[in-house]
């Protein structure tokens, strides 16, 4: 979830948060409530990203979250009494439940967990049902970015934020879209005359911090060449994937994603499984795709209340049905047994193949469950609670794989990334390349002021430039903008980001000089404050420059300034 609180004049997109929170999170923390009642521990691993983290703990987002949902329940209200008097009664039915869902999400996120959804989580986490892991700080796309010192600073304040709020220090860590990149001679895809230089691996930014483990792709266990015909529309990746392929040795033993591998430096990798992936999160084949399940794009205004089911013909809105609740409630039972017998299928194919035990991880979006498909926190519980009830499979988080049992094999991964085509292309394209270009010049700006005068008379204003660079380095406005689903917001906002810092910076720059800000200067750095004001004392070490190694410093000494 990118920053998307208004505080101050101009919107970001608070509506984004509220549905995430009243469709998803109130929804799975229903659940685990449920299975804690009945003796049951899930053992879910959940990520929250501490920029999520920071938006769900904001005032400002517990009135506006209540305020949504009272809205929401007027909707209802209005909708009701609009079916009673033109029919179909049928609807108005729908119009009471949509009533008592958004009141039951007031009363749970009230009284059942005090304003605060973190409480929630870390409540479940304590009491041993479910593992919380931390991710980048902002989400930000670790193999693309400029500066080691960009890299670390994600990992790093992800690591700190995370023992704020959960009072303990995380095991593992969702790297941002599953992005790795090793160690090798790194050449920045986009400006001119770039000189490569040595970067350090992923796994090394989390060794550091302490972290155990992260996730991959399958295709990144198995080896294989994910560029495909991306090399010919891009060239420069097909240039940097030829550069991390040689610090890539191929795998000469079986390799398999129901296996969990060490790193050189003994980080440990699990691997997403296909065969489950499919069946959760296809709209078309899988699961959510389901006729009885209720439809997410057609919606009533002006409460966007929704009434209508996916129906048989999944393209036309205008032939969509009503939804029938009860129905859909069956058809969960039915794909909650399907999704255990294809989890046991899986697990005895792989036993069959290597004679032993595997770990099938199965890693979604969050926001599949409830959100894109409303009855997805139904699934996850009665999933939880077939598979406790069954006597050959045991749930674990990756912390408790870890420990029952620690990796057997060693490792290298190549480069890549869950995304489309396995690498960076999402990320990277005719498209976004714009958003790097302006991007590495700020990250290079960062650490210098870090390193220069970041302890002096412009610290605050430092301080400011680091926040808006965190959250221009979130990967969500490569994504938006590659994928057209909300192009010219990721847009607006992203420049928005760049432009504050390069402000800020300039300020900075001055202040350190022995000038002083107008009262125009100061106007600005104080709305920056209130619209952006994440990560309250952050710490300005996260960007001193990092270690250099002698090569590193001969090669790029004028670029790394």
């Amino acid at each position: 979830m990118p920053y998307v609180l208004s505080h101050g004049k101009s919107p970001h997109g608070t509506d984004w948060i509220n549905e995430s929170a009243a469709e998803c999170y109130l929804p799975l923390l229903h659940g685990l409530d449920r299975l804690h009642k009945e003796g049951i521990k899930a053992h879910w691993t959940v990520n929250l990203t501490p920029i999520l983290v920071e938006q769900l703990e904001d005032p400002e987002f517990k009135s506006g979250f209540e305020g949504y949902c009272e809205s929401k329940i007027d909707a209802a209200l209005s909708d009701q009494k609009r079916f009673d008097a033109e029919g179909p009664m049928w609807m108005a039915g729908l119009a009471e439940f949509w009533k008592r869902r958004y009141a039951r999400s007031l009363d749970e996120f009230r009284n059942r967990w005090g304003r605060s959804i973190i409480e929630g989580f870390k409540f479940f986490q304590d009491n041993g049902s479910i593992e919380i892991i931390t991710c980048g700080a902002t989400h930000g796309y670790l193999p693309l970015l400029g500066t080691d010192e960009s890299c670390s600073a994600q990992v790093k304040l992800g690591v700190e934020s995370y023992k704020k709020y959960f009072g303990r220090q995380p095991r593992g860590i969702w790297l941002p879209e599953c992005a790795y990149r090793p160690a090798y001679d790194w050449k920045a895809p986009v400006g001119q005359n770039e000189v490569a230089w040595p970067r350090r691996g992923v796994e090394e930014y989390l060794a550091e911090n302490g972290l155990e483990y992260f996730f991959v792709d399958s295709h990144m266990i198995r080896g294989g060449e994910p560029l495909g015909t991306y090399a010919a529309n891009f060239p420069q990746l097909a240039e940097m994937f030829a550069r991390s392929k040689k610090m890539f040795t191929p795998p000469e033993e079986f390799r398999s994603e129901y296996e969990h591998y060490a790193l050189p430096n003994g980080e440990v990798c699990y691997a997403r499984d296909p065969q489950t992936t499919v069946k959760v999160w296809s709209g078309e084949t899988g699961y959510p795709g389901d006729e009885w399940y209720l439809e997410f794009h057609k919606q009533l205004y002006p409460g966007r209340l929704r009434y209508w089911r996916i129906s048989p013909n999944k393209r036309d809105l205008g032939q969509k049905q009503p939804y029938d609740p009860y129905t859909a409630f069956e058809r969960i039972g039915h794909h909650a047994e399907d999704y255990v017998r294809t989890l046991k299928s899986t697990l005895a194919t792989y036993r069959g193949v290597s004679d032993r035990e595997g770990t099938l991880v199965a890693m979604y979006d969050t926001e599949l469950f409830g959100h894109w498909w409303f009855e997805g926190p139904e699934f996850l519980y009665e999933v939880s609670r077939a598979i406790h009830h069954d006597p050959e499979l045991q749930a674990a988080t990756g912390g408790q794989v870890l420990d029952a049992d620690p990796a057997r094999h060693m490792i290298t991964l190549p480069e890549g990334s869950w995304g489309e085509g396995g690498y960076h292309y999402i990320w990277l394209n005719q498209d976004n390349s714009w958003t790097w270009e302006k991007l590495y010049p700020a990250e290079r700006k960062m650490r210098q002021m870090a390193r220069d005068f970041g302890d002096g008379p412009s610290k605050e204003l430092v301080q400011q430039a680091g926040r808006e660079l965190l959250l221009a380095e979130a990967s969500d406005w490569q994504f938006l903008i590659s994928t057209f689903a909300a192009k010219d917001y990721a847009e607006i906002r992203f420049n928005d980001h760049i432009d504050r810092f390069t402000r800020l910076a300039t300020l900075a720059e001055t202040v350190h000089a022995g000038g002083t800000l107008t009262a125009a200067d100061v106007a600005f750095l104080d709305e920056c404050k209130e619209k952006d004001k994440v990560f309250a004392d952050l710490d300005l070490n996260l960007w001193k420059p990092l270690s250099e190694t002698p090569r590193a410093m001969a090669g790029v000494s004028a670029k790394r300034e």
